[in-house]
């Protein structure tokens, strides 16, 4: 193969690699973490979140935790679990809500989860959302049953 060749390939493998990057880098149309109208906001059509409280398909939902005490306590349980996971930062905690940033240890990427305590349905509604990108390879899905498991076992 001739030098232009090599060069030519290169530079087309080049343009591939960095159309993919910014359309991983893309802004997510996820919706700003907290409380709309008093619940958890739904997913976006994008593949990278799931959600207890509002889901409209497979994909985005998934069961929400079981409160088995009070809401404060249940908040109180969920900061001390994330605290204790690495790349994380508690954003809010209130008696009912928690929003919770977790960064990916590579690329940096910061996801946001959610909390929010249904007393009435003794159920804490969880949400997990990528910021940026389109699909997340089902990590957020992941990430909220490490959760769960870590929950339970508490």
């Amino acid at each position: 193969m001739s030098t232009r060749s090599v060069r030519v390939v290169l530079f087309a493998v080049s343009v591939a690699f960095l159309t993919a990057l910014g359309a991983c880098m893309s802004p997510a149309k996820t919706a700003a973490a907290g409380l709309v109208d008093g619940a958890l906001a739904a997913c976006p059509s994008s593949p990278n979140c799931v959600c207890s409280a509002v889901s409209v398909d497979a994909t985005h939902a998934i069961e929400p935790f079981a409160l088995d005490g009070n809401a404060a306590d249940a908040i109180d349980a969920l900061t001390t679990i994330i605290a204790s996971m690495p790349r994380t930062r508690v954003v809010t905690a209130s008696d009912s809500y928690l929003h919770a940033e977790f960064t990916s240890r590579i690329l940096r990427f910061v996801d946001d989860v959610e909390f929010h305590v249904d007393p009435a349905h003794a159920v804490i509604h969880v949400r997990s959302a990528s910021r940026v990108g389109h699909s997340d390879l089902g990590a957020n899905r992941a990430r909220v049953e490490r959760l769960r498991d870590a929950w339970s076992n508490r």
